[in-house]
């Protein structure tokens, strides 16, 4: 019988590409811009098992990027507003949340049930190069954000390894820390910004408390980052029906 809930997943993409899908653990490292909206389509997809990292609360600045930012939300943990979330779009579904500053120190934690897929919308450039690291080493399927801020160009996000990246400096840094580590480039799947630096307005950077710069970004540059990457863990998911086929 199928699921109304979830009736039009399996009649796009079969009944097999469903039950893969609600028996997988995706972990999503960063709820926030682009973590946000890759949840929001997992969960409505019928993705059964999420685990969902971040240490953050909401703030009002949030709201003009990140969908679980609201009015209401605000001062709120992140996990826990994502947990309610999700349990309101599919009750049958299991969400573990951790409430912590991923590192080093807890990816042996955190990455210690049986994951499918990672979906990486962390910030924090040296603990994402270290993630990523500790993820290609343990051979866990992941896709990473290369970052969605100071982009206007909509029509430039792609998907793609990250050794054929180009027009992104987050890309070019990893690359260099990833490489010096023997990782494969081609081996590593990002969603990524190809805008060159000079279109587009040029952005204003002001300080935030005097110490961390605020970049400026936009809801549909986020929000698209995140569902492209969510599109891509979908049908990665679904291998096996052959109605399921990420184009």
């Amino acid at each position: 019988m199928i699921d109304e809930r979830f009736m039009r997943t399996e009649l796009l993409l079969g009944n097999q590409a469903l039950k893969n899908l609600q028996n997988s653990t995706v972990a999503l490292i960063g709820v926030g811009a682009v973590g946000g909206y890759a949840l929001e389509a997992l969960a409505r997809a019928g993705v059964g098992h999420l685990i969902l990292v971040d240490f953050d609360t909401f703030d009002i600045t949030n709201i003009n990027r990140q969908i679980l930012a609201l009015t209401s939300t605000v001062g709120q943990k992140k996990v826990e507003v994502a947990r309610r979330r999700v349990l309101d779009i599919n009750p049958k579904c299991d969400v573990k949340v951790e409430d912590i500053f991923i590192s080093d120190e807890n990816f042996d934690k955190i990455f210690n049930d049986k994951i499918d897929f990672v979906v990486d919308a962390m910030d924090s450039m040296k603990e994402k190069c270290d993630m990523m690291y500790f993820l290609y080493q343990k051979g866990i399927p992941f896709i990473s954000s290369m970052g969605a801020a100071l982009k206007t160009d909509i029509s430039a996000l792609k998907i793609a390894k990250l050794s054929k990246t180009n027009y992104c400096p987050m890309s070019k840094k990893i690359r260099k820390s990833l490489v010096q580590r023997g990782v494969d480039m081609d081996k590593i799947t990002c969603v990524y910004c190809a805008e060159q630096k000079d279109s587009g307005p040029k952005p204003i950077i002001a300080s935030k408390d005097g110490s961390k710069a605020v970049l400026g970004s936009l809801p549909t540059i986020t929000a698209m980052a995140g569902l492209m990457m969510a599109h891509y863990v979908i049908f990665e998911l679904s291998k096996g029906d052959k109605n399921a086929k990420y184009t």
